[in-house]
């Protein structure tokens, strides 16, 4: 498989790119950091992302998609991350629709439309603790009449506040560290017992610490097969993880892409900054490791989207990869804008931000390298 994108996908990508930059750049951020949205994001743009279409990238074309795959979810998602853009896309679009794709036509008639039609939003409620550890996933679903009784805490639900609905993991046999006995459920957000507490992540997007008190669902909220989750789960991680590491390496590109015009700007000494040799070399090297973390992640979702044995290892490979890269275009665009890169006046800060955020979803670059060890036999 070649490592750039087909004609059709660059033809997305020319629509995309000017789109996320007119509509929803970074000043569209700070307007909503600023005035202290709930939701953390423009519900106007969401339906914006369905009239366009990319909201049914990952949607079955049965199902009222365009039945696209992870590359041109990552086109996207790439954008989202250049322009700092709020947005529920990588939670609903990718992760929520990942869940829904391996469902009964029940919840798929019932979420799908809306997500195509970019007005329902779902939250992804996995992790039970400040790290991403999905295999310790403790929490209780146990059978009452003829549904389930959910009891238990999740933490750091994106858009667990203004979701629709939630996709929840949970046990309904084994023990935490147990891959059998998963069962995924889709639970309506005004579910009895069900409460919740927002919370504003470093990057100002809004996440939701959720408490189960006896929720109740019945039997058609299953996702999948009942103790057999982890295989939906699976997907669910994988497609995720590679989307938040196409989201980091836009947000790297754009880091750099500021740093290079700020480079050329700024003079000192009565030259140029970016004429000075040390420089240089260190934007060069930024280049090179944002380049190699770009073709990782290709190559991690053209294996997905052909269903290889390989995909779960590249998508790791490229977590970790995405992560050092766009930390180090961070940490670079920083520094190079001096004490001004401290400030909330220049956006380089808003993009270190988003990439710590983006760092500890879905597993931190130590996490997915320690993973690679493991899938790779070492």
């Amino acid at each position: 498989m070649p490592l750039y994108l087909d004609e059709d996908q660059a033809a997305l990508q020319d629509s995309v790119r000017p789109f996320m930059a007119e509509q929803a750049p970074v000043a569209h951020l700070r307007e909503f950091r600023d005035m202290d949205c709930k939701d953390g994001f423009s519900h106007d743009l969401w339906k914006r992302f369905g009239e366009m279409g990319f909201t049914g990238i990952l949607v079955r074309e049965e199902d009222g998609g365009l039945g696209m795959g992870h590359v041109e979810a990552g086109v996207v998602l790439e954008e989202i991350g250049r322009n700092l853009t709020p947005s529920p896309f990588l939670a609903t679009a990718v992760a929520g629709v990942a869940a829904l794709n391996e469902a009964g036509a029940n919840l798929r008639e019932k979420y799908l439309p809306g997500i195509v039609a970019g007005e329902t939003v779902l939250g992804i409620a996995i992790d039970e603790g400040a790290k991403h550890r999905p295999e310790r996933i403790a929490m209780k679903a146990e059978r009452s009449g003829n549904g389930f009784k959910l009891s238990g805490k999740k933490q750091f639900v994106l858009q667990g506040g203004s979701a629709d609905a939630l996709i929840v993991a949970a046990r309904t046999g084994g023990s935490a560290g147990e891959t059998d006995g998963l069962t995924l459920f889709a639970v309506d957000k005004e579910a009895s017992g069900l409460s919740l507490e927002n919370a504003r992540l470093v990057d100002s997007a809004m996440a939701a610490h959720v408490d189960f008190d006896g929720v109740e669902v019945t039997a058609d909220a299953v996702v999948g097969e009942v103790d057999q989750g982890w295989a939906v789960l699976r997907k669910v991680l994988a497609a995720t993880r590679v989307g938040s590491a196409s989201e980091m390496i836009g947000v790297g590109s754009g880091a750099m892409g500021m740093t290079v015009d700020y480079l050329k700007q700024r003079k000192q000494f009565g030259r140029l900054i970016g004429e000075f040799q040390a420089l240089q070399h260190r934007a060069a090297h930024l280049y090179g490791e944002l380049e190699i973390a770009r073709a990782a992640i290709l190559k991690a979702q053209q294996l997905l989207d052909a269903d290889s044995e390989e995909a779960e290892l590249w998508v790791s490979i490229a977590k970790a990869k995405a992560g050092a890269a766009s930390d180090l275009a961070v940490r670079e665009g920083v520094q190079m804008h001096g004490g001004m890169g401290m400030t909330d006046e220049y956006d380089i800060g808003l993009y270190m931000k988003r990439d710590r955020a983006l760092a500890e979803f879905m597993g931190d670059s130590n996490y997915h390298a320690n993973r690679v060890a493991e899938l790779s036999g070492y």
